[in-house]
């Protein structure tokens, strides 16, 4: 019992930070569920579904606020195209190459926090159709990985969002829970249809990710400076990371 307690505030934690920076909590998820020893599908599964409940409750508020770019999201739904094929792909690999995947995507993600997001500016609205094929284009790349490895692919549309369509930092952020939403539940959706869920203990979680998403949205949507938290979240990752490839070498 203490056990399931400690996890669930650990889930509500981990909603409410990664909200504010765009992402659902599936980065964490994933990797901390693998290492608490939960079976291969499970892991897969029950990270896509907190991730939707997250990304859903905190794109409720962007989407409220007018912090949402829709020439931006719309295009990235293609990631719900090629999340259930990332998905499917999740049950041909053995075990151990699962895992090795998985530490690559969590490194991938201690970098990202690292990295200082450019400056808050006015959005360029200009090249607009750039905008839209090459957020399709990253919808597309990023949902085959989202669904693989069960996080909702933020960690790399954001600061694809940023650096090359030079979307503001925030606009990128709130955009991106938008298409998360999309993403988990096709890459979700696929998982549940060839693999046992644990209802109760995922009904639970989401609970407490519903409640990190609600107030992790509003800090970010109030100004909060999200440097400390992404060098904290780096530390955490890069340890992770560590942990998973010992594991599966």
């Amino acid at each position: 019992m203490l056990f399931i307690a400690a996890l669930l505030i650990g889930i509500f934690l981990i909603s409410l930070t990664l909200t504010m920076l765009g992402l659902g909590g599936g980065l964490i998820y994933s990797p901390l569920f693998a290492l608490l020893g939960f079976e291969k599908a499970m892991v897969v599964s029950t990270s896509l579904f907190l991730n939707l409940v997250a990304a859903a409750s905190a794109a409720g508020i962007y989407m409220r606020r007018g912090m949402v770019d829709y020439s931006v999201a719309l295009p990235l739904l293609a990631a719900g195209l090629s999340a259930p094929l990332g998905a499917l792909t999740t049950h041909r690999i053995d075990t151990q190459s699962f895992i090795a995947i998985l530490a690559i995507v969590v490194l991938f993600g201690a970098v990202r926090m690292l990295i200082s997001p450019r400056s808050e500016g006015v959005a360029e609205y200009e090249g607009t159709w750039k905008k839209i094929c090459g957020s399709a284009l990253i919808g597309l790349a990023v949902g085959f990985i989202a669904g693989l490895v069960g996080i909702g692919g933020g960690v790399f549309i954001v600061p694809l969002l940023i650096y090359a369509l030079k979307i503001p930092t925030k606009t990128a952020a709130a955009s991106n829970t938008f298409i998360v939403c999309f993403s988990s539940l096709t890459g979700f959706a696929t998982h549940a249809s060839i693999s046992t869920i644990d209802w109760p203990f995922v009904l639970l979680a989401a609970v407490f990710s519903f409640a990190g998403g609600q107030a992790g949205s509003r800090l970010m949507a109030g100004k909060l400076q999200g440097r400390t938290v992404r060098l904290l979240f780096a530390v955490v990752l890069f340890v992770m990371s560590g942990r998973l490839l010992y594991q599966a070498f």
